[in-house]
């Protein structure tokens, strides 16, 4: 996966274009997740789902911001607690600018309080990290199956 310089986060069709054909009937996701080993277990997990393909990652608020805008994806996989910020910015400032995009919270930081600021921010999905973790490839899944 080629790194963009300057950038935290990593498209892997980058800097070549990618064929229109190539994503026709592919969930495109994009993880947003401070830790590297959870992300790098996301990226896995998710990549046995069939139809769905992890576009990009970041670890902070503004590379996830960055990387979404520019790679629209279908889904993205959004930790709460970032590097130098948190999930609910993302959702803030890439929701009203795509609304289409659905929003899964894959968070340790499942209070009713988090759960409700993330879901009138604009999340799709609040899923607990330390009982939900393998509940998110089941709701990837239906979500790409779905759209």
């Amino acid at each position: 996966m080629a790194a963009i310089s300057g950038a935290r986060w990593w498209h892997p069709a980058r800097p070549h274009t990618v064929d229109a054909m190539e994503t026709r009937g592919t969930g495109k996701v994009f993880i947003v997740e401070d830790s590297p080993s959870i992300r790098s277990r996301l990226v896995e997990m998710l990549g046995e789902v069939s139809g769905v393909r992890v576009i990009g990652e970041a670890e902070t608020p503004a590379d996830a911001i960055a990387g979404i805008l520019d790679t629209q994806p279908d889904c993205v996989v959004l930790d709460f607690g970032l590097i130098g910020g948190t999930g609910v910015e993302v959702l803030r400032a890439v929701h009203p600018a795509l609304p289409g995009i659905a929003f899964i919270v894959l968070t340790n930081h499942a209070s009713t309080q988090y759960r409700r600021v993330c879901m009138e921010a604009g999340a799709s999905w609040f899923l607990d990290k330390s009982t939900e973790f393998e509940k998110l490839k089941e709701v990837v899944a239906e979500y790409v199956t779905a759209h």
